[in-house]
């Protein structure tokens, strides 16, 4: 059955001059667009925009090719720095070569004063997925970059979370944004709800989008990158071996897993082995809740 999805308040008036996607090209947020494109969720956006990190496996940037196909709006590919990923920014951190920008992100696991694992700064997705994304939003409808724009909302976006992930929801940090939620106000789906959405329609399962080296990744994750990835696995366990003297500003040893342990090293046949969670599975939502900002892995 087709629904109409309309804000509400002032959202739902003509102060509204832009309705978009944030793409993140896993399961929900591919859901969210393809259902668009079939008219179940109203009214249609007027874009789609992919916040790229630069480093996604190679099969989330062949999905984002083979989706925009679909799509009878334009999905905008933007990124921090043109030229800088995330792993070469925390590279860059880790060897002392910060040149370009900030790099507050600090993807690792590093020893507490218990000697228990204790995750380093982690913005990521601050980083390089909402202020590229704003920054896109604020030159689509024109708002200068530092002004504080319109009092009200001009902007609708619309973030896949569905309703098992309902703690990820959080609103706009900028007054100009109204951020909608489809997937649960409308169609009161959960995760499963889209994959037999998505195979009812023949579209193939797209896999979980979020960076190579996530220290968030669960054994699971681990796993199926190790047996059938061959190539973000060895860009993993590399990135791993770097940063173990740590980054700037970190004392002590610093490793991908929370094991405390070498990625190659770490016995990967349970996710119960060293309690590793898995961010965008399963994760224990008052750890992680209050951090993610609800873009990773949709």
């Amino acid at each position: 059955m087709t629904e109409t999805y309309a804000s509400s308040g002032q959202a739902s008036g003509d102060f509204i001059r832009l309705r978009t996607i944030s793409l993140g090209a896993g399961v929900q947020s591919t859901t969210m667009a393809l259902m668009a494109a079939h008219g179940d969720l109203k009214p249609m956006p007027d874009c789609a925009i992919f916040a790229d990190t630069g480093w996604e496996p190679k099969r989330v940037y062949d999905h984002l090719d083979w989706l925009e196909t679909k799509l009878p709006f334009p999905v905008h590919r933007v990124r921090r720095h043109p030229t800088i990923d995330l792993k070469e920014a925390c590279l860059k951190n880790a060897r002392g070569e910060i040149k370009h920008g900030k790099c507050t992100t600090i993807p690792a696991f590093a020893p507490g004063s218990d000697g228990r694992a204790a995750p380093l700064i982690r913005q990521c997705t601050r980083d390089y997925k909402v202020e590229p994304i704003m920054w896109k939003l604020r030159d689509l409808v024109g708002i200068k970059p530092r002004s504080p724009g319109p009092k009200h909302p001009v902007i609708e976006q619309w973030i896949g979370i569905s309703t098992d992930e309902s703690h990820r929801m959080k609103p706009a940090r900028e007054r100009w944004v109204e951020t909608r939620w489809p997937l649960i106000m409308v169609a009161r789906m959960s995760r499963w709800d889209c994959l037999k959405w998505l195979d009812k329609h023949g579209y193939n399962r797209p896999g979980k989008s979020s960076c190579i080296g996530c220290p968030y990744h669960g054994n699971e994750m681990w796993r199926e990158m190790r047996d059938h990835d061959k190539t973000s696995w060895a860009d993993a366990v590399q990135f791993d071996r770097a940063i173990r003297n740590g980054f700037k500003g970190c004392r002590g040893t610093t490793y991908l897993h929370r094991s405390l342990k070498p990625l190659d090293e770490v016995d990967l046949s349970t996710d119960a082995e060293k309690g590793q969670p898995d961010l965008f599975q399963g994760a224990d939502p008052d750890q992680f809740g209050n951090e993610c900002e609800g873009l990773c892995g949709v």
